[in-house]
Formats: C-alpha cells, sequence, structure tokens
C-alpha cells in the first residue's frame, strides 16, 4: 500500500520537479549560507591568477634568451680558420687523425722502461698544440696567411715526426730489452 502512495505521489507531482542545473557558484553560495547558519565566519581570499601571466612571460623571455643565443653565437676559431682557408680544415683532419693513431700507439707501448719518454713526448705536444692555437688565431686576426699556413703545416709534420721518433726509440729499448734477457735466461 506505501508503493501506491508513492507512486500516486509522484503521479500527481510529474512535471513540477526541477530539473535544471543550478547557476554557476551553486555550491559557493551553499556552503557560505550553511557556515553561516553555523556561525562560522569564512575569510576566504579570492585566488589570484598571477602565475599564468608570469609563466607566459618566463616562457617568452626563455624563447627570445633561446633564439638570440642560436642566431648571434660567435663562429668558433676552427669556423674561422676554416672561413679563410677551407684547405687547412681538411689539412688538420688528416693531419690530427694521424696524429691520433700514433699516440694511441705510443701509450700502447708504454712500460716502466719507456714511461718517461712518453710523459716528455706528451710535454712537447701540448707545446705545439699551444703554438698550433696561436698560428690559428694570427691567421683569424688577418696575418700573413701563406707564411702562418705554412708554419702550421710545419707544425703538425713537427708532432708527427717527434712521435715517430719517440716510437722508434721505444722499439730500440724494447728490442735492446729483450736482447739483455735472452743473453741471461737459463
Amino acid at each position: 500500500m506505501e508503493n501506491e502512495n508513492i507512486e500516486q505521489l509522484f503521479d500527481k507531482l510529474q512535471g513540477t520537479f526541477d530539473i535544471g542545473e543550478p547557476k554557476e557558484g551553486h555550491q559557493q553560495r551553499f556552503l557560505e549560507k550553511l557556515q553561516a547558519s553555523q556561525g562560522v565566519v569564512s575569510i576566504e581570499r579570492k585566488k589570484k591568477s598571477w602565475w599564468r601571466p608570469l609563466s607566459i612571460a618566463a616562457s617568452i623571455v626563455l624563447l627570445v634568451g633561446v633564439g638570440i643565443g642560436f642566431f648571434n653565437s660567435a663562429p668558433t676559431r676552427d669556423e674561422q680558420v676554416a672561413e679563410i682557408s677551407p684547405e687547412v680544415s681538411q689539412t688538420q683532419f688528416y693531419f690530427a687523425s694521424l696524429i691520433e693513431e700514433q699516440v694511441r700507439e705510443l701509450e700502447e707501448m708504454g712500460t716502466p722502461e719507456t714511461q718517461k719518454i712518453i710523459d716528455d713526448t706528451m710535454i712537447q705536444l701540448r707545446r705545439l698544440e699551444t703554438n698550433y692555437s696561436t698560428l690559428e688565431q694570427d691567421l683569424i686576426n688577418g696575418g700573413n696567411s701563406k707564411l702562418i699556413l705554412s708554419a702550421m703545416i710545419t707544425n703538425f709534420q713537427t708532432r708527427i715526426d717527434l712521435l715517430e721518433d719517440v716510437l722508434d726509440q721505444i722499439e730500440t729499448i724494447k728490442t735492446l730489452k729483450n736482447q739483455n734477457d735472452a743473453n741471461y735466461t737459463i
């Protein structure tokens, strides 16, 4: 019987139900009224949305900084030298790879007997590399390009000759050591 009463009640109220969405801020107004009825005073500040303009400004500054850095980057010394004389960069690549190969071979041949020679050679190579950097800077600054280019090639040849001489000395030391060891073997 109660089911009938409920059904009759719903039939009578058909079409009078409020099915519309509440207005914007309904929940906030309801909470304020609830708090006021309970004697609770709400001190709520409006949220400031200062972070959004700040983040946009920071993004713009970052993009401008990257753009300026990208477009205004100064060319490296090697790029400047290649601009002056493209042949130098090709020659430099050839000699540098040859020197690097010989340095690896030299380091592989290192033993306690030859370590002093290898260390001295590496010091000399660093000095020659420093001199080469000075020659590159002179070329960029507009010095006598033919003379400087000749000095650069001579620098590379000097490094290669130094490495070849040291490799020969190390081979000689190893040969002498092996002969001495062979003479004293029981």
